[in-house]
């Protein structure tokens, strides 16, 4: 047993704020321990067994000289009768955190791996995460612990949807399956992942290609382009504006609606997308045509509110926006189709070569030898390309109204 040290009042214990450890008496091998920081805690030193252990008690003040002397006699009289206090509280800390690990549900797993993507996203990325989890995960399986989750419970959600809406089932399998991997990797879980598709799902559940058709957008056609652009510019409101630049563009409605005005510069004419906001994840740069560079003129910019076309409330335009404006045209067609025009236009009205379309629209090159051997993104080439454009979307019309007539184009 060790030597019992001076018994120090509560005092004299107040005073020690030199670093180091030292035994305060009352207890065999009670002390209080000062750090470099200054933070001031209890140990008590024992021998368990074999084994010299240094047990904390507490950090003082907040455990007084008095607790402290209690909690160190308990201490060695559970040592005495064949008990060691500090495995005890290992194990109790053990079973706590099974415990916490056992009660980790679904969502709350969706949460934190959210939050740790978060930064990374976009904010529609983000909206459609929280949205079809909300919408057709969460409400099968989002109490269920992540450790009860096997391949019967991710049917059950994506068996409903699978046929009727294949697209939005695709990305919401890929959604569980990231979630469960980062529980897995969190040890909240054990075993297969039972929402990968290769060597499982795809055993189960028919090939997203053999059950979904290509998708089309309805764009205006080449002869009602300029009547179009012509209406749109009598309109007011924001959204009109981001349209107005959407189809000047050639960009979709997202790059638009996403566009800040430091990616903008109007002394280069230039609208430079970084790689984040891109689907393809590559930096994408934009010629700005005189008349793109007279609508930004137009706009008004906010302080604190960096988007160029914002929402009336701040923030934001929302996609719906936009088409909400076509809808008070009276037409059917979408934001996006004004993409499919454009590629019309040049393939049928111009001679400007068909790479360079692609190049504008911010197509990947699927043929990987091309690919391979390009290595600018041509934008001075490009820049009579969507002068041309804009002068023909502002092509004198006889009417401004007659834009009703459509045609179906592939994304």
């Amino acid at each position: 047993m060790p030597k019992i040290a001076k018994q120090l009042t509560a005092i004299e214990v107040s005073r020690l704020k030199a670093p180091g450890k030292v035994f305060v008496g009352g207890v065999p091998g009670l002390m209080l321990q000062v750090t470099d920081s200054g933070a001031r805690s209890w140990i008590l030193r024992v021998t368990v067994g074999n084994k010299r252990r240094d047990m904390g008690l507490g950090a003082y003040p907040a455990v007084t000289l008095a607790q402290a002397h209690e909690k160190a006699r308990q201490a060695r009289e559970s040592i005495n009768q064949g008990n060691d206090p500090v495995l005890d509280r290992e194990r109790a800390q053990s079973a706590l955190r099974a415990e916490q690990v056992a009660a980790t549900t679904f969502e709350d797993a969706a949460l934190a791996y959210i939050e740790k993507e978060k930064p990374a996203w976009s904010a529609k990325s983000l909206t459609q995460w929280t949205g079809s989890l909300t919408k057709y995960v969460y409400p099968t399986i989002g109490k269920l612990h992540v450790q009860d989750i096997h391949t019967p419970q991710v049917m059950r959600v994506l068996e409903p949807i699978w046929i009727s809406t294949t697209e939005t089932a695709v990305r919401v399998r890929g959604r569980i399956e990231s979630i469960l991997d980062w529980a897995t990797a969190n040890k909240l879980r054990a075993g297969e992942n039972p929402a990968r598709w290769r060597g499982h799902l795809d055993h189960l559940l028919p090939a997203p290609k053999k059950i979904t058709k290509v998708k089309h957008y309805e764009a205006i056609q080449l002869d009602h382009a300029a009547s179009f652009f012509a209406a749109l510019k009598s309109r007011e409101g924001m959204a009109a504006k981001a349209l107005m630049f959407t189809a000047l563009t050639a960009a979709r409605s997202g790059m638009t609606l996403g566009a800040t005005w430091t990616e903008i510069d109007t002394d280069k004419a230039l609208w430079t997308i970084p790689a984040e906001r891109m689907k393809v994840k590559i930096e994408h740069r934009v010629p700005l045509s005189v008349q793109a560079l007279e609508l930004l003129g137009g706009i008004p910019r906010t302080e604190g509110n960096d988007y160029v076309f914002q929402a009336p409330k701040g923030g934001q335009l929302s996609d719906m926006a936009l088409t909400e404006v076509m809808r008070r045209l009276e037409l059917t067609a979408v934001p996006h189709g004004l993409r499919s025009t454009f590629r019309d236009w040049v393939g049928e009205r111009t001679s400007f070569p068909g790479d360079l379309a692609e190049m504008a629209m911010a197509h990947v090159v699927k043929n990987k030898v091309e690919a391979a051997y390009r290595h600018g993104d041509m934008l001075e080439k490009r820049r009579p390309l969507m002068a041309a454009w804009a002068r023909f979307l502002e092509t004198p019309v006889t009417s401004a109204n007659n834009v009703t007539t459509l045609t179906r184009h592939a994304a």
